[in-house]
């Protein structure tokens, strides 16, 4: 059996990440250009930012921000900005690995899907940086604390960083990390094309198993990644991916067929449920149908790391995810 989900749902993990109040995070004062009156004309000046509920005036720079899903916790370091809070990641708790350092002290203020109101106001945050799909509800209530700006989704990593770098006061920043990504992505595609030859571009599956049933993500964070990097979709996934969809479900192994493609991107889930998630793999990957597939009579499946992924959400994990193919097809970055 299939079961479809579309972007605008709230699903489950990851579908999608003690410092004092007197400590201060890095905010945009890094830089003293210019004369003192006009640092200070700058810094009291207002902005409109349009978000996906509405527009939001912040004035001057943020000193204070609170971070309410991964992916904007990730841009926020890439910024070079280190939130006064953020909430608990899905795996590797409390903080992802990739991030620890550059997080470390930072509060919780709950999780992704149940921030804490009370923990947050006690941080006296200037900025929130929320998502539609997950803060809808508790906006208004997120606004009463400071100003909030929200991004309608929590996977696409570019447009965080596009509001974050107008909200963070940061926008030069921001546009000098979305330079240097296209222009990986741009090394990536020319080698990976230039080693493949005719083969290329190849269709991709990033497949997830669990301890109960698999997923195919047809788009979300990696798929979205790995369809700018060149990499194709079959025409099934296509189909759900024209459709919105994010997550196709497999309850039975009759469904194993719609995985096909020639490179599969495998990662493992359901944290506490190792074996039964360890015996769920073995027990489709064993299957006569799998063992038709053509990335696995290739010999062309990884097993890949789910926080950077799937779960990280943000710049930064996207670029370890580039690297992470670099390897994959041996080539020099």
């Amino acid at each position: 059996m299939l079961l479809i989900a579309s972007c605008g749902q709230n699903s489950s993990q990851g579908e999608g990440n003690q410092q004092s109040q007197q400590e201060q995070p890095s905010g945009g004062n890094e830089s003293e250009a210019g004369s003192g009156s006009n640092a200070e004309s700058q810094e009291n000046q207002e902005r409109v930012i349009k978000h996906a509920m509405g527009t939001t005036t912040i004035k001057g720079t943020p000193q204070r921000i609170v971070t309410l899903y991964q992916g904007a916790t990730d841009v926020a370091v890439a910024l070079g900005v280190k939130p006064v809070g953020i909430v608990e990641s899905w795996a590797q708790q409390p903080v992802y690995d990739y991030l620890k350092a550059d997080l470390e002290g930072v509060p919780l203020v709950g999780e992704e899907t149940q921030p804490n109101l009370e923990e947050i106001a006690k941080l006296h945050p200037d900025l929130i940086i929320a998502s539609k799909v997950r803060h809808e509800e508790i906006y208004e209530q997120l606004s009463q604390i400071a100003p909030t700006v929200t991004h309608e989704t929590v996977f696409k990593f570019k447009d965080t960083v596009e509001l974050m770098g107008k909200a963070l006061n940061k926008e030069a920043e921001g546009e000098q990390l979305l330079a240097d990504w296209d222009q990986r992505v741009a090394d990536f595609k020319q080698k990976i094309s230039a080693k493949l030859g005719d083969k290329w571009p190849i269709e991709a599956s990033v497949l997830n198993f669990r301890a109960d049933h698999s997923r195919i993500y047809v788009t979300g964070y990696a798929g979205d990644i790995l369809n700018e990097l060149g990499f194709v979709r079959s025409e099934y996934q296509q189909e759900e991916a024209d459709k919105g969809t994010v997550v196709v479900k497999l309850t039975d192994k009759e469904s194993i067929p719609s995985m096909n493609a020639d490179v599969f991107f495998v990662f493992l889930s359901d944290p506490g449920e190792e074996a039964a998630v360890k015996k769920n793999y073995e027990e489709w990957t064993n299957h006569p149908l799998w063992k038709s597939l053509d990335a696995v009579k290739e010999n062309q499946v990884y097993l890949i790391d789910e926080v950077v992924w799937n779960l990280g959400g943000g710049y930064k994990s996207a670029q370890l995810m580039l690297d992470q193919l670099y390897e994959h097809f041996e080539l020099e970055k």
